[in-house]
């Protein structure tokens, strides 16, 4: 077996050189080939993908009580639809601005690292790192699971505040802000905010991260439009190439992957403005290779008088393995909370 996968690497050696010397091979993905290539030796996948069915079925039902389930998402009614979070899949998580994509996916994050103690990663294109942290920090400070710090909520406008010398922190919020510190520290959480990086790029990493941990609860992109691609051509069929190279991630690390996207303007022009599959950019590809598709929506964004205020609609458009629907939840878009109704009954 040793000098079978010291072939192996001499094989790997000679295609990596080949690939070197292609020079049609975005830099990226000659970077990612490569990292490919050799990790396929390492962690000892040389294997066929074809399985005679005597073996799917055995393999079927012992995985029913295997250490790598479905884990729910933490907000009831919508595990109630679709149950949680599977590995290998993707699920796309879309809404116009403002909604709150980055808020909710935020959450959804925290869930799994304190509900089953999974690592997280968030590649975030749009924010960075420190503006994530800030977030976070808000974000903890109004869940109960924290109340017994003796917390006051941390508000993003007064860090902001702080930070420009307009009006400076009570002595009470640092001290929270200490707290808070003290505990996310420990959070198995890994953030990214290279607004340069494509699907190569977000592989690699989340190989790196896989590896240091020995799995992932989670992989978050905020968000789609914002990514880089390989291919020059109409940034439409470009979308539809990130979706696929996502949807591949998902299904090569055997984890959750969760990508946030913008959905087109023509709602704005409908008097019913709750999103629909034909909203999604490049909707056909990304309606195809998603597992998951949530749409977020807000009615108070545009009718600041409505009679249901802080209600927040997450609508499962699809759901390859479980069931469409609409689940309503409280959303407080100063942290990200997001409560049951029930809480409120």
């Amino acid at each position: 077996m040793d000098k079978y996968y010291r072939r192996r690497v001499i094989e790997v050696g000679h295609k990596i050189v080949d690939l070197g010397y292609d020079s049609t091979l975005e830099l990226e993905k000659l970077l990612n080939d490569s990292e490919q290539e050799i990790f396929s030796v390492t962690q000892q996948r040389i294997r066929s993908d074809t399985d005679q069915n005597s073996e799917i079925a055995m393999s079927a039902f012992n995985q029913l009580d295997e250490e790598n389930p479905i884990y729910p998402t933490g907000i009831e009614e919508l595990d109630k639809l679709f149950t949680g979070f599977e590995p290998g899949t993707l699920t796309l998580l879309a809404a116009r601005s403002s909604m709150g994509k980055s808020a909710i996916s935020l959450y959804l994050a925290l869930q799994q690292m304190l509900l089953h103690e999974l690592p997280v990663v968030i590649f975030s294109l749009e924010m960075t790192k420190h503006q994530m942290e800030y977030r976070l920090w808000s974000l903890m400070s109004r869940m109960d699971c924290y109340q017994h710090l003796d917390l006051v909520p941390i508000n993003g406008h007064r860090l902001r505040q702080h930070r420009a010398k307009l009006s400076s922190l009570t002595e009470k919020e640092m001290e929270s802000i200490a707290k808070i510190v003290k505990v996310a520290v420990d959070l198995p959480l890994y953030m990214n905010d290279n607004r340069g990086i494509n699907v190569a790029g977000i592989a690699s990493e989340a190989r790196q991260v896989k590896a240091r941990e020995g799995k992932l609860g989670l992989v978050i992109v905020d968000y789609l439009q914002m990514m880089a691609s390989d291919n020059g051509g109409n940034r439409s069929y470009e979308l539809g190439d990130v979706g696929r190279g996502l949807y591949q991630l998902a299904g090569e690390l055997d984890v959750p992957v969760m990508a946030l996207s913008q959905v087109n303007r023509g709602v704005e022009a409908r008097q019913d403005k709750r999103p629909m599959m034909s909203d999604l950019s490049q909707s056909g590809i990304l309606e195809t290779v998603a597992d998951n598709i949530i749409f977020a929506y807000r009615d108070e964004y545009y009718n600041p008088g409505t009679s249901q205020p802080g209600i927040l609609e997450l609508i499962l458009a699809k759901a390859r393995h479980g069931n469409t629907g609409m689940a309503e939840v409280l959303f407080d878009k100063s942290c990200g909370l997001i409560r049951s109704l029930k809480e409120f009954a």
